[in-house]
């Protein structure tokens, strides 16, 4: 069973740091290109990053490149994403998900941006 657990959310002023992780478990992930997807209130699910299984490729939003970084650490199971310089509009409930079907994602962990 595919199981993603998502964890490191909380509440942080604008301009501060998260990092967020996702446990993996139930599939190769050392294989499998996963993903952090979030969905603010009221909206629907946004692509923020990919980090792909082969070769270190990672891609990001538009929204968030220059200040977020998602990396993986294959021999424990773990998607990161480090959040600097967070905004307000960064506010979200933050999912990790399989890169191809985001129905594969974990419960989620909420990050709130605000003073």
């Amino acid at each position: 069973e595919v199981q993603l657990v998502e964890s490191g959310g909380g509440l942080v002023r604008p301009g501060g740091s998260l990092r967020l992780s996702c446990a993996a478990s139930g599939f190769t992930f050392s294989t499998s290109s996963m993903s952090w997807v979030r969905q603010a209130p009221g909206r629907g699910l946004e692509w923020v990053s990919t980090a792909y299984s082969r070769g270190g490729l990672t891609t990001y939003a538009d929204s968030v490149k220059g200040r977020f970084t998602i990396s993986r650490d294959n021999a424990k199971n773990t998607l990161y994403l480090q959040m600097n310089n967070l905004r307000p509009e960064d506010t979200a409930v933050y999912y990790c998900a399989d890169q191809i079907n985001w129905s594969k994602r974990g419960q989620g962990t909420q990050v709130t941006v605000s003073s």
